[in-house]
C-alpha cells in the first residue's frame, strides 16, 4: 500500500471511531397529563349494578374486561364512566367513577352526575345482562 492509501484508511477509522462514541440522540420527553383527583361521591361508592342501573337508566356502552366492568353514560355537555369491580357478596359495585369534564376536587363532576340521572339513557344498546 501506498502512503495516501495508508492515510485515506487512517481517516476513516478515526471518523468511525468518533461517531461510535457518540451517545444516542434522545427522544423528546412529553409531559404526561395530571391524574385525575382521588375520590368518590358518598352516594355512589359501592353502589351495586341493579342501583346504578336505578339511578342513570341503561349505560349508552359497556365494556368488560374479565371481572371488571366500564359503564360510560353520554349526557348532552358530559359523559360519566363508572367503573364496577366484584364486591363482598359477589355482585359488581362501583369502585370508581369519572366524568369529562373533571370535577374540580375529585374525578367526578358533581353537576355532571346530576345531569345524567335528570335524564337517564334509555338506550338498551350494549346493555348489560347483571
Amino acid at each position: 500500500m501506498n502512503g495516501p492509501k495508508i492515510a485515506a484508511m487512517a481517516f476513516l477509522c478515526a471518523a468511525l471511531c468518533a461517531c461510535a462514541n457518540q451517545p444516542p440522540p434522545q427522544a423528546p420527553s412529553v409531559a404526561l397529563p395530571a391524574g385525575p383527583p382521588p375520590g368518590e361521591p358518598a352516594w355512589i361508592a359501592s353502589m351495586d349494578a341493579h342501583g346504578l342501573r336505578a339511578a342513570f337508566g341503561q349505560p349508552a356502552f359497556v365494556r368488560k374486561d374479565s371481572a371488571s366492568e366500564m359503564w360510560r353514560y353520554d349526557g348532552a355537555t358530559c359523559k360519566a364512566f363508572f367503573f364496577l369491580y366484584p364486591g363482598v357478596s359477589g355482585s359488581t359495585v362501583v369502585r370508581h367513577v369519572e366524568t369529562l369534564p373533571r370535577g374540580s376536587s375529585i374525578a367526578a363532576d358533581e353537576n355532571c352526575l346530576a345531569q345524567l340521572r335528570l335524564h337517564p339513557v334509555t338506550s338498551t344498546l350494549n346493555a348489560p345482562n347483571s
